[in-house]
């Protein structure tokens, strides 16, 4: 091995100083990134609240402002979060521009106490929709931060102004100054319109100055050429485009998960807050079943009627539902996302489920509530077409998904099978994750800075998902065991009023239930089998009749079952009468009847005929298992009627008893002997009506015969007209001997 030259030895001892001061500074790095990590770990949660200001200012505008912002404040600090307030100037929709009549007093009051002491610990933020102009400029830049709509302009703050007085130029001087989100001369220019405002560069950078103070400026500083950028004469107007160019609005945001997204908060960390004016005024409306039209528009007459007449301003909205119209759905949808999330704020509670379009409904709310098991989306009770589900989604992303702020790829894709949802995060930013479809991909303004990931969706199918992964997917903004979290979160002491339909769908709502529809036919079934073995119609055809109207009735107004199953379970008992009264032993006509009765049974215990998807398959078998226990009941009653009806004091005369001891041993074993021929002509008495079937007294023998033709009454007489194998034919005898004496005349007559 050489040794290492002078020069290399001498160089030695710096290489080493070299090392160890990278060394050192790697490891101070990793050491401040470590606490930045921990800082950030320990660092209290950010929320967002919005708050409306109504337009124009009046002095209850900023008594109402204040109020919100100081309850807001307090929650946060009792809560030990962040607070960021959005300031959301509200323009009527339709309208270009609005702030006109705005009062200057209550304008710099509300500047005064958004940019003043009591918010110093607070993000305050302004978000423009739409154009303002007039006095409501003030407040606005009062923000420490201005975010607009890309078209949405500011400015023209002197437009309700004849003079603009030295008292209005000092108070937007001094707001100006204070927050420096628009510089003095900016919001002079917008205030005068006879300001000209230019733009320099100097060598701290560019500056604005009013023309008249240019020179005072070139004494100061060294400028450049100055650029105007308001004239003399002209209303001082920026657009949202404009002002970020300028520096003055911080985020361009077109709608509100614009605005959450540019201020770094989840989408559900941000929303509107009712309760600040007050307590919460709450109420519950359910929405259980199928959604159907009268359900829907029952749920949306019941909100309407409440937050109009008794001042409400909370909305849970309690679903229990598998879905099932989706065009009613969509349109009940559409009711609950235009509702003013400033004045009642609507909740979805989804305990169990929320299938297919009732997902829709539930997202359509302000906020959704959910339990980490409940089932969001995918196949459900209807089944709608390809036409309907477009429809859907078009009314998804041009509506829903921008009132609510939530992404329409997975709104849309809980109801459409064709629409395939990607995680994707931002480039640069992996925190910032989304869901779209690759529709709603490239309708962002830079595409190309959204990395596709995982599919969320399943091919074929639509999007179904538990309430752990609503929550993940920025759906859900709660997940809660039951409904004490929900009242925790929402700080409710009380359960919130429900509002009932009435005591009509209460009825019904209960009848339709598994347990009492079972129950119905059970009874149904009892009464039947106690009318077929009594005389005449008694209690048991009542009982039997009235349990099965019952039983239909609750299905038809439960939207279960039609006119269908009514007709199917009709023809069904006739063909079983037809059977068993004129044309006994025949057999076709009473398994045909059976078979249809089974068929309505189920059929009026779901909404659909042939199942189509997964939820139907797994509907029809808890249907067939339903009707399924339903008969073996009615098996095991009727032995046990048949055992112990007979012998019950009370109700023994209801029920004819079997024979027994020697009677029954004497008739099963003549019966086994087949030993009825020695009975052809005899006479004698019915013991039963003969339906056609029943039983009759010949002496002392009791034997079960068949009427030969119409119904004959207990206590007839009666005569053996034919004995076939054990089936013994009988005739009524007068019925018989007019027969005879007929047939007699008819032969003299020939003669």
């Amino acid at each position: 091995m050489s040794r290492p030259n002078a020069r290399q030895e001498a160089a030695l001892p710096l290489r080493r100083l070299v090392a160890a001061t990278l060394l050192l500074s790697a490891l101070a790095d990793g050491l401040i990134l470590q606490a930045a990590v921990a800082d950030e770990a320990d660092a209290p949660p950010r929320i967002g609240r919005y708050i409306r200001v109504a337009l124009p200012i009046t002095g209850d505008t900023v008594e109402d402002v204040q109020r919100m912002a100081r309850r807001a404040s307090d929650m946060a600090d009792k809560d030990g979060a962040r607070l960021t307030l959005v300031f959301e100037f509200d323009v009527p929709k339709g309208q270009k521009s609005f702030g006109r009549g705005s009062a200057f007093g209550a304008a710099h009051d509300l500047a005064s106490f958004i940019s003043g002491e009591e918010l110093s610990a607070v993000r305050t933020v302004a978000y423009l929709p739409r154009s303002i102009e007039g006095h409501a400029v003030l407040p606005a830049i009062a923000c420490e931060e201005i975010v607009m709509a890309p078209k949405a302009t500011i400015g023209a703050a002197g437009i309700d102004e004849k003079t603009i007085t030295p008292t209005q130029r000092s108070a937007y001087a001094e707001i100006a100054g204070r927050r420096r989100t628009v510089p003095v001369p900016l919001a002079l220019g917008m205030l005068d319109r006879g300001l000209e405002i230019l733009q320099v560069k100097t060598e701290v950078g560019p500056e604005y100055v009013a023309a008249e103070g240019l020179e005072e400026l070139k004494k100061r500083r060294a400028v450049g050429p100055p650029e105007v950028v308001k004239r003399a004469g002209e209303p001082g107007v920026f657009s949202g485009e404009d002002a970020r160019q300028m520096g003055l609005v911080s985020y361009l945001a077109s709608d509100r998960r614009d605005v959450g997204k540019a201020l770094e908060l989840p989408p559900t960390a941000l929303a509107d807050d009712p309760s600040l004016l007050g307590d919460w005024r709450a109420i519950r409306v359910d929405l259980q079943g199928p959604i159907r039209a009268d359900s829907a528009q029952r749920a949306q007459r019941m909100i309407e009627d409440q937050t109009r007449e008794n001042d409400v301003n909370f909305v849970c909205l309690w679903i229990d539902s598998p879905g099932g119209s989706l065009d009613h759905a969509i349109g009940l949808a559409n009711y609950l996302a235009k509702l003013d999330p400033g004045r009642v704020r609507t909740v979805a509670y989804v305990p169990d489920e929320a299938r297919a379009d009732a997902a829709v409904v539930a997202l359509a709310c302000d906020q959704m509530v959910v339990h980490p098991r409940a089932i969001i989306g995918g196949p459900g009770a209807g089944q709608p077409s390809e036409v309907e589900i477009e429809d859907a989604r078009m009314v998804i992303r041009d509506k829903l998904a921008p009132e609510t702020g939530r992404s329409w790829s997975l709104m849309a894709a809980l109801v459409d099978p064709k629409l395939n949802v990607f995680r994707c995060t931002r480039l640069g930013d992996e925190k910032n994750v989304e869901y779209f479809s690759d529709e709603e991909r490239n309708e962002q303004p830079a595409p190309d800075k959204w990395k596709k990931e995982s599919l969320v969706s399943t091919p074929g199918a639509p999007l179904q998902i538990t309430g752990d992964q609503a929550e993940r997917y920025h759906l859900a903004n709660r997940v809660v065991d039951d409904f004490s979290g929900f009242k925790k979160y929402y700080g409710l002491e009380n359960d919130p009023t429900l509002v009932e339909p009435g005591w009509a769908d209460t009825l019904i709502r209960a009848l339709a239930s598994p347990g009492v529809a079972v129950l119905l036919l059970l009874c149904g079934g009892a009464g039947l089998y106690i009318e077929l073995h009594t005389p005449g119609l008694g209690v048991g055809g009542f009982i039997a009749a009235v349990c099965f109207l019952v039983f239909f009735w609750s299905r038809y107004l439960g939207h279960t079952a039609e006119w269908l199953e009514l007709i199917l379970f009709v023809t069904g008992v006739s063909c079983l009468l037809l059977e068993l009264f004129v044309i006994p032993g025949f057999g076709v006509f009473g398994l045909g009847g059976g078979v249809l009765i089974l068929v309505s049974l189920v059929l009026a215990s779901q909404t659909f005929i042939w199942p189509r998807n997964a939820y139907q398959f797994e509907r029809l078998q808890y249907s067939l298992l339903s009707v399924a226990g339903a008969m073996i009941g009615m098996i095991l009653i009727a032995a046990l009627l048949r055992h112990r009806l007979p012998r019950s004091r009370l109700f023994g005369h209801l029920m004819l008893a079997p024979p027994a001891g020697e009677e029954a041993e004497r008739i099963g074993r003549r019966e086994a002997l087949v030993e009825y021929h020695d009975l052809v002509g005899r006479r004698g008495t019915t013991a039963t009506q003969l339906t056609p079937g029943g039983k009759a007294r010949f002496g002392d023998k009791l034997v079960d015969v068949i009427a030969d033709g119409e119904l004959i009454e207990p206590g007839a007489t009666i005569k053996v007209v034919k004995v076939l194998g054990n089936r013994v034919l009988v005739e009524e005898v007068e019925r018989g001997e007019s027969r005879g004496e007929r047939g007699e005349s008819r032969g003299e007559r020939g003669e």
